[in-house]
């Protein structure tokens, strides 16, 4: 695993997923303008997702990684 990501696991599906939904909406139900920003804000989630690098993130300091938005990191449950 590469050590430059700044993206928790929980964080880079939720990414992916809605970049999905955002690429398909705008696909199918806006105004052509409008469409055109939705799709380039999807391609950009699913884009930083799937590298699990967000440069806004690296300019804010900000890092979803081993915290609470990190599915490797989770506390197991107890029985």
């Amino acid at each position: 695993m590469v050590k430059d990501h700044n993206e928790g696991m929980i964080d880079r599906i939720f990414r992916v997923v809605f970049g999905i939904v955002f690429i398909t909406g705008g696909l199918l139900y806006l105004a052509p303008f409008v469409s055109y920003l939705v799709m380039l804000l999807g391609v950009l989630l699913v884009i930083t997702g799937l590298m699990g690098k967000c440069p806004a993130y690296s300019v804010l300091g900000i890092s979803t990684c081993g915290g609470m938005c990190d599915i490797k990191k989770m506390p197991k449950a107890k029985k």
